[in-house]
């Protein structure tokens, strides 16, 4: 018989790999079992000589088993003299002090900044450190400092957050699961600090230590401890001052989780620390689906050997079919040990755990080991971080989104319902939509084909007759819409698909088809119909109207000023309209030589785009032409035409600034309404004239508007312009003015070609119009 196929390699291996482990632990319980008679008898001698509690007592003992670099039955062993495999670096008598003082005095530390001080003072003083900083672990992989000492007030608000993108000391502590020594002070370069040196704490350029805190094997935190100065030493990794300084960091962990039980709420089970993350438990048991948070646990070398489930969702369902309770405390390996085969999803979650990225993966095989069988389950699983471990979620996709509860879905989605008729029995069968289609029971007889008229439209019983006649006749497909009058009353718009079912001899034995109830659609195209006439009625007048405010625009706005030669100028004007060409503007100008000899000078802007726009620059401008001839000053004329846009324009506001010239002794006087200032360019250099802004015209009537006389001389040049010449989304005002003053500056053969270079130069962003005059004295 055939043989069953042998398994790859590197798959037996991972899976012998597993095994291995599981029997260490069987070994280790074991071992731990015999060892727990000398470990009760050590802790009694300990509180003999100590004078301290049993629990006191238990943590000296484990934090001098975890300096002398041995676990705690044979440290037990040791301190009774019995026979046991030697300490390889039993602890010194001043180390053992400077442990116990440490660990007595932060017995009484009232917060982190005086657990850090009490380490400082009784553990590490006698090293030289001059700093020491303690962060805990947020949820999203986050350091927060929690008590330091020696650090300035301005380095603790520095480092009162660490992100875990940022490359430092705590980070890579956190990051590789063990402790961080640098002799000789931080390395510039090394060969896991990329790119860039570390980021450095303090100002020391000494050696430094960071070290994570481990709470039963799990991740809470780090602590980094600073010297002024290197140190001599030629192994970084296995110095006894390290041993030590491993030790003090748990008894800064201790210290932390005793206070966080201290402040913790009555009954809550795990203290500070649990009762800082009780919130995402309870988030979890709302969410729909399996859901479990598993903490990591390490090994000596800081690596994740496994995850211990620490809490699961209300709605959990195990692929292996156990229960809550029993997954609930167990080691993922334990309880799904076929998830380290290959690159099986443990595999995953220590790379979720290491890197923060969330690994997903759709309509994914899982295997797991029901009892001798492996049995595989198609699901989508997400994996996220969390602290020093991970969420890990599924949702089965091979029950309840097989492909008949996905035609059922499809069905009732697109509203559709599904029938075969057998032509020799009669018999009919309906999907379960079809039902709810013709608004019947279940219990209801299915309705035939033959008989399916007496629910439609007379109008549309002939289409539905040629139907028929294809299909039972004819023997091929064939399709049709027709008005169907449903059981309530309501008529609706539906379409068949049908076609024959041939036997084996080629024989029709019966019809099959579908109904789909377009009523929906047809009311969208109807409204959809209206709309667009609507619209293109809606086109048609806009265009109507913006032909005409164009024909308004460039009747009023002539292509050239009328010549100003007799006057001693030379004037040049430009228009720029928006660069939409539905938008249309009330930028305006003139430039006019009145009765009495002076010249009018005018520029302004009506807010707006639309005829309505282009109608109210035609009334300002030719309400301001008319008041001129008045002989008035630009400060009154600007009132009056303020008044214009106040009582006789349909609520317009616009800005305009406003000068007279008199040839004769070549005075400007002029005036401005919340416009844009003049510019003068005089002897290759440009400024802005200055004057009060003014109120812009159409807000409040009978407001005042300050005159302002400026003397020109020959070859002088005036530019009066618009804001669409120099507004810019992302620059300011002032900054775009500078740019035209600069622009402006450089010498041009006239004024024609001056306007055309600074409408070259200055290109817009914005959809607004662009008008610019420029008056040159001649000579």
């Amino acid at each position: 018989m055939p043989h069953e196929p042998e398994p790859a390699p590197d798959r037996r291996n991972r899976l012998l790999d597993i095994v291995i482990r599981q029997r260490q632990r069987i070994f280790e319980l074991e071992s731990r079992v015999s060892g727990s008679r000398l470990v009760d008898l050590a802790i009694g001698v300990l509180m003999e000589r100590l004078d301290v509690s049993p629990t006191d007592a238990a943590d000296q003992l484990r934090l001098l088993a975890h300096s002398a670099g041995t676990d705690e039955v044979e440290f037990a062993a040791e301190v009774l003299g019995e026979s046991r495999p030697p300490i390889s670096a039993a602890v010194d008598a001043p180390t053992g002090r400077r442990l116990w003082r440490a660990a007595a005095a932060v017995r009484h530390a009232a917060d982190g900044d005086a657990v850090a001080e009490a380490v400082a003072r009784e553990g590490l003083a006698a090293h030289g450190a001059c700093a020491v900083a303690l962060w805990t672990l947020e949820p999203d992989g986050a350091l927060t400092l929690v008590g330091q000492h020696g650090l300035t007030a301005l380095d603790a608000s520095r480092w009162r957050r660490i992100p875990p993108q940022l490359d430092c000391a705590a980070t890579r502590a956190i990051t590789l699961g063990r402790p961080v020594w640098w002799p000789a002070g931080t390395p510039a370069r090394d060969a896991d600090a990329g790119p860039r040196p570390p980021a450095r704490l303090g100002a020391w350029t000494g050696a430094r230590a960071a070290l994570p805190l481990l709470a039963s094997g799990t991740l809470v935190g780090a602590v980094e401890i600073c010297w002024a100065r290197p140190m001599d030493t030629d192994d970084a990794r296995d110095t006894p001052l390290l041993w030590e300084l491993v030790a003090l960091a748990d008894v800064c962990q201790r210290a932390l989780r005793r206070r966080g039980d201290e402040d913790a709420p009555a009954g809550a089970a795990d203290g500070g620390e649990r009762a800082r993350d009780a919130w995402l438990p309870a988030l979890l048991d709302g969410l729909a689906g399996s859901v479990l948070l598993a903490a990591a646990v390490r090994d000596a070398d800081g690596e994740i050997a496994d995850f211990q489930i620490t809490h699961v969702n209300r709605d959990f369902v195990d692929p292996a079919g156990l229960s809550a309770d029993e997954v609930r405390g167990a080691r993922l390996l334990d309880i799904y040990p076929l998830m380290g085969a290959d690159d099986g999803l443990f595999g995953r979650a220590v790379d979720v755990a290491r890197t923060g990225v969330p690994y997903a993966a759709d309509r994914t095989a899982l295997l797991c080991l029901v009892g001798d069988v492996v049995v595989s389950r198609e699901m989508d699983i997400r994996v996220t971080r969390h602290a020093d471990g991970v969420a890990i979620s599924w949702r089965f996709t091979d029950e309840a989104d097989s492909p008949a509860s996905l035609d059922t879905h499809v069905q009732r989605l697109g509203g559709f319902g599904g029938w075969q008729e057998d032509v020799g029995s009669g018999a009919i069968r309906w999907m379960d939509n079809t039902y709810g289609l013709f608004r019947l029971p279940r219990s209801a007889p299915p309705i035939p084909l033959e008989d399916l008229h007496q629910w439609v439209l007379a109008e549309d019983r002939d289409a539905l007759d040629h139907v028929r006649e294809a299909l039972l006749r004819l023997g091929r497909a064939a399709t049709t819409s027709f008005r169907i009058l449903l059981p309530d009353g309501e008529l609706r718009h539906w379409r068949m698909f049908a076609e024959p079912v041939i036997d084996t001899s080629g024989t029709l034995a019966g019809i099959r088809g579908v109904y789909q109830d377009l009523t929906d659609q047809y009311r969208t195209e109807l409204v959809l119909h209206a709309a667009r006439s609507q619209l293109a009625d809606s086109e048609a007048r806009a265009d109507s109207q913006h032909r005409l405010a164009l024909a308004l625009q460039k009747a009023i706005l002539p292509d050239t000023p009328p010549p100003l030669s007799a006057s001693g100028l030379a004037a040049a004007a430009r228009y720029r309209p928006a660069e939409q060409e539905s938008l249309v503007g009330g930028d305006w100008y003139d430039a006019v030589a009145l009765p009495d000899g002076q010249i009018l000078l005018a520029v302004g802007d009506v807010a707006g785009h639309s005829i309505r726009s282009v109608s109210a620059m035609t009334a300002l401008r030719n309400s301001l032409r008319g008041l001129a001839v008045t002989g008035a000053g630009p400060g009154r004329l600007l009132e009056w035409l303020n008044n214009v846009a106040c009582h006789l324009t349909d609520e317009i506001t616009a800005t305009v600034v406003c000068g007279l010239y008199r040839p004769g002794d070549r005075v400007l006087r002029w005036a401005r309404a919340g416009h844009l200032p003049p510019v003068l360019i005089r002897a290759g250099r440009a400024e802005a004239l200055t004057t009060s802004e003014g109120l812009l015209l159409g807000v409040v009537p009978d407001v005042s508007y300050e005159e302002t006389v400026t003397q020109l001389s020959a070859g002088d040049a005036l530019l009066l312009y618009t804001d669409g010449l120099v507004e810019r989304r992302r620059a300011g005002l002032d900054e775009s003015l500078r740019d035209l003053l600069r622009l402006a500056a450089e010498p041009q053969p006239d004024a024609a070609r001056r306007a055309d270079f600074l409408l070259a130069q200055c290109t817009p962003d914005t959809d607004d119009d662009t008008c610019l005059v420029i008056i040159e004295l001649q000579a």
